[in-house]
């Protein structure tokens, strides 16, 4: 018998550890999880479910405007906030029992409260003092605060956004991540007159330069406004409860709501990891090696608060990573090579692999396949908004580095582009491959020719 009170104590409730915790509790460890507000993470609680669901409602005053080009006589719509945040938090209540259900099932218990690190192997749970041979950290993350920002405390973040006691008139978002992209979408799909507001020279950073352009236009073809180059310096509130925003190209924007999208930092602030010798990096991300060990070779860290790949899939991956590793006797590294991802803005964006920019500085010759089409879906409503679908492909093996996305289900093109990806299948089996007609994903394999190529880093048309 151990010496420890537990096996594993996994502290952070979030998608990560709780598949730590479940599975390794199946397999007869006595695990124990801490979580201080709700089971389920960022993805569930406060972000990726949450988010999606705001998504789909805000795309229905365009489903409305197209049914007409089919037939349909629509009544005008109305909507009502309170009643999307009503069934939402119904929703998420659902979901967290079926992660708490889980656990338990699986015979791990619960503290729900916060645990902190008194040393390598002890802990301080909500004033209980308790001890675990192997310790796993998964606390997530949570919005940049941006505390330099006079007025800052008039802001909100993708946190509160989800339960605004009402929809404000019009809002300022400021940056150009996804997150920032997705609720400039969100907000104005809803009715709310919306500026975005990002330092760089154009959305999306990292994603390919495509993407980026094309969704820039559309959004503000749609009526979103969208300020590159520029920050926020300050953020005023006026008498009557609105807010005036100072711009640092000296304009000024009057707002009903200003929601800050610049970043996300990891939540390592008390948890004891010096107590406990857990090394931490300039955000306070806590490093960690190809198996998600710190530098404390009994603890270990998942997710977001490791500064990675902040996606939920990616912590589930390292979860199970560190199962096979650590109670399987099977060791297995982390993969966060060539990962499918969306951005579900509207049009949405799905993508895997290497941007035409990132190839051209590994690949001295690349062939670039590129298609912009109205989908098939917009030809009676009328609707003008195009599909892009772009393929990334070395020139000398003719594996496909890239396949890029945007438009009507993207990320579920993703999803499947990923596999293909991921098994490093060229562009000729794209080509043998049957098209599904018709379909606008048919266009991934009915791209013959190269629209151009890139040698030496350098566009041949």
């Amino acid at each position: 018998m151990s010496d420890f009170d537990y096996d594993l104590f996994v502290i952070g409730g979030g998608s990560g550890g709780v598949r730590a915790a479940r599975l390794a509790a199946g397999l007869g460890k006595r695990v124990a999880i801490a979580e201080e507000y709700r089971f389920g993470g960022t993805c569930v609680i406060r972000g990726c479910v949450p988010k999606k669901l705001f998504v789909y409602a805000s795309q229905f005053p365009e489903h409305f405007e197209d049914a007409a080009g089919y037939g349909w006589t629509v009544p005008e719509p109305t909507f009502d906030w309170k009643t999307l945040v009503t069934n939402k938090d119904r929703e998420i209540a659902r979901l967290e029992g079926l992660y708490r259900k889980g656990l338990e099932n699986a015979g791990a218990e619960i503290f729900e409260a916060r645990a902190t690190l008194v040393d390598r192997h002890t802990l301080d749970v909500g004033g209980k003092r308790v001890t675990a041979d192997r310790i796993i950290i998964a606390v997530g993350g949570r919005p940049n605060p941006h505390l330099a920002l006079p007025g800052h405390e008039h802001c909100i973040f993708s946190n509160e956004a989800f339960d605004l006691e009402a929809l404000p008139a019009s809002i300022v978002i400021e940056g150009g991540g996804y997150i920032a992209v997705e609720f400039a979408n969100i907000f104005h799909g809803l009715g709310v007159d919306t500026t975005l507001v990002y330092r760089g020279k154009e959305i999306l950073s990292r994603f390919d330069q495509d993407l980026r352009r094309e969704l820039h236009a559309t959004m503000e073809a749609k009526g979103i406004r969208i300020l590159c180059q520029d920050v926020l310096t300050k953020v005023e509130k006026r008498g009557e409860g609105d807010l005036l925003v100072h711009l640092k190209s000296g304009a000024t924007l009057e707002a009903g709501q200003v929601m800050l999208a610049i970043g996300r930092i990891p939540n390592t602030e008390g948890l004891g990891l010096e107590a406990a010798g857990v090394e931490t990096g300039k955000i306070g991300e806590i490093p960690v090696d190809g198996f998600s060990r710190t530098n404390v070779d009994n603890i270990w860290a998942l997710g977001d608060v490791t500064n990675r790949v902040q996606l939920t899939p990616v912590a589930i991956h390292e979860a199970m990573c560190f199962i096979e590793t650590e109670y399987r006797g099977n060791p297995t590294e982390v993969d966060h090579d060539t990962i499918a991802t969306a951005v579900f803005s509207q049009p949405e964006i799905g993508t895997v692999g290497l941007s035409e920019d990132e190839a051209a500085q590994r690949f001295d010759r690349l062939e670039i396949y590129r298609a912009s089409f109205r989908p098939m879906r917009h030809t009676l409503s009328g609707r003008q908004e195009k599909m892009l679908m772009k393929l990334v492909v070395d020139g000398e093996t003719r594996r496909v580095l890239g396949a890029h996305v945007m438009g009507p289900d993207a990320g579920e093109m993703a999803q499947v582009l990923g596999i293909s990806l991921k098994a490093r299948l060229t562009k000729d089996d794209f080509d043998r491959t049957m098209a599904v007609h018709p379909s606008a994903a048919e266009e991934l394999v009915t791209m013959y020719q190269p629209t151009y190529r890139v040698e030496n880093g350098k566009r041949v048309e």
